[in-house]
């Protein structure tokens, strides 16, 4: 009768702890040999082939994180919530997936990016392609009219990665939205204000935001020529500049797109307006424009933030350009991008013969208004305006990873605050019980994992990986009912009560953190 599989894994599973065994009890050499050929024979008889060797990488367009990583991250991200609680915001969070209708339509040429997924189930899903979709969705659906809200999250897009530009596949947003009927520019100032927030305190590099107007560009557009049908894929092309010349942008617009010559140039002309609050009042008395109901509306609204900007101290860092476009087919009004001024925004001149050596990063925050997305979902299509702004999270994250590199700054990878030493040998059960004091008062507390480790690995330990202190317990500790309390960066040492261990540390820490 032919032996099954799983009768031979079996016999392999008894003859293998019998070989174990034999090892561990030191037996006869050849009595082992002999065992371990027959384990062998065993193991023949499955004929399973050898395991195939993996291609160990990640997909294009994501990225592993290690601890130094994943620190840097992590503070990045706690300084963003603080500045979105700060300014009254709640948090949500949706989906990873929506319905492939959800997404459909919102995104204009970008719509090519988005990640569809097989079906399953009945329901033709793709991945999110950014928060603010799914945001709408959510609106609609819980009929909600007004909310402050942050959310972050992983977004997906099919694109042709560029990772040290921060450029991914796989990437998180940071999201700050106001949604509501408010008067104008109020809450689009917010929006701004929080952005220069953040910017200037993650220390990144001098920036600017650039604003703009969708009223405004619909308006240029009307006054330039352009038919109204091509708007959209004009502001597409528009939205470009920020990565090429003019020139290439004038010749999509009229050989892809079929704009007429006259039209593009005098798009060439408006789109080089960029100041401040005297660039208005100039485009106010522009003829053209004047005639355009649009483009007079989104100038005074304009007007109106820029001068908002002023209240709140951030006019230095704000600047009108009539070249931002944001090509995203569901904004309305303001928009907005900051870019650091540090870093490329602009490509250098091939005629120039100069090689820029910067880092090219792109825009490193972006938003802007859009009334009538939420209506797009309702059912009997009633609006709820809303105005946002999405933090360029990972390509913060390659700046400062970047900075970290070249200033060889050393960063805490974990949040340890005490380290048990015990002084001497078998003193590993009194470790213990420090240990659980400590973290029975919320005291960040690690041991060594052995049972008589040595005291100078242990300081060691202790300075490599950057813990302020250590509590230090040895036999005349023990006797005394006391420990020694060191500073890990002075190596200032000093006996403490056992009673009074936990009052002492937390003294000792608050002391450190306000120096």
């Amino acid at each position: 009768m032919e032996e099954t599989r799983e009768q031979i894994q079996e016999q392999i599973k008894h003859q293998g702890e019998l070989v174990r065994k034999l090892k561990a009890d030191k037996a006869d050499k050849d009595v082992i040999s002999q065992e371990v050929a027959k384990l062998l024979e065993l193991k023949a008889k499955l004929g399973d082939e050898p395991a195939k060797k993996f291609d160990l990488k990640c997909p294009k367009g994501t990225r592993d994180y290690n601890p130094i990583q994943m620190a840097i991250r992590e503070g990045v991200f706690n300084t963003i919530i603080k500045c979105f609680k700060r300014h009254g915001a709640e948090t949500i969070d949706t989906p990873v997936f929506e319905l492939k209708a959800t997404l459909t339509g919102k995104y204009g040429e970008d719509a090519k990016l988005i990640y569809d997924l097989k079906d399953q189930g009945g329901e033709l899903l793709s991945l999110r392609y950014d928060l603010t979709v799914p945001f709408a969705r959510y609106l609609a659906m819980n009929k909600i009219n007004a909310i402050k809200r942050y959310h972050i999250a992983k977004v997906y897009r099919r694109d042709n990665p560029a990772m040290t530009r921060g450029r991914f596949r796989e990437f998180y947003q940071c999201d700050f939205d106001i949604a509501g009927q408010y008067d104008p520019m109020l809450p689009d100032a917010e929006c701004v204000k929080i952005v220069v927030e953040i910017l200037s305190q993650l220390e990144i590099g001098d920036y600017k935001i650039r604003v703009n107007h969708r009223k405004l560009l619909d308006g240029m557009f009307a006054a330039c020529g352009v038919p109204e049908d091509k708007f959209r894929t004009i502001c597409s092309a528009v939205d470009k500049l920020d990565k090429t010349f003019w020139a290439d942008v004038r010749a999509e617009m009229i050989d892809e797109k079929g704009l007429d010559p006259q039209a593009a140039d005098k798009i060439g002309f408006f789109v080089k307006f960029s100041g401040g609050l005297d660039v208005i009042e100039e485009l106010l008395k522009d003829a053209s424009l004047a005639t355009q109901k649009e483009a007079v509306e989104g100038l005074q609204e304009m007007k109106l933030l820029l001068q908002y900007c002023e209240m709140y101290k951030i006019a230095d860092k704000v600047v009108f350009d009539l070249s931002l476009a944001r090509g995203l087919d569901y904004y309305t009004g303001v928009i907005y991008e900051a870019c650091l001024q540090g870093y490329t925004h602009q490509p250098t001149s091939p005629a120039s013969g100069q090689e820029e050596e910067s880092v090219t990063v792109g825009s490193v925050a972006g938003g802007g208004r859009y009334d009538n997305l939420v209506g797009m979902f309702d059912a009997k299509g009633k609006k709820v305006p809303c105005v946002g702004v999405s933090i360029g999270i990972e390509r913060i994250f390659a700046i400062m990873e970047h900075k970290a590199l070249a200033t060889n700054l050393k960063i805490r990878t974990t949040e340890t605050e005490v380290y048990v030493v015990s002084a001497q040998k078998n003193l590993v059960e009194h470790r213990l019980r420090l240990c659980q004091e400590l973290w029975d008062a919320d005291i960040k507390t690690e041991q060594s994992y052995k049972k008589n480790p040595k005291p100078l690995d242990q300081f060691q330990y202790c300075e490599s990986n950057g813990i302020p202190l250590s509590v230090i317990i040895g036999q005349s500790e023990i006797e005394n009912n006391e420990v020694t309390l060191k500073n890990t960066l002075t190596r200032v040492e000093r006996k403490v009560s056992r009673d009074a261990l936990v009052q002492e540390i937390k003294k000792e820490l608050a002391q450190l953190k306000s120096q």
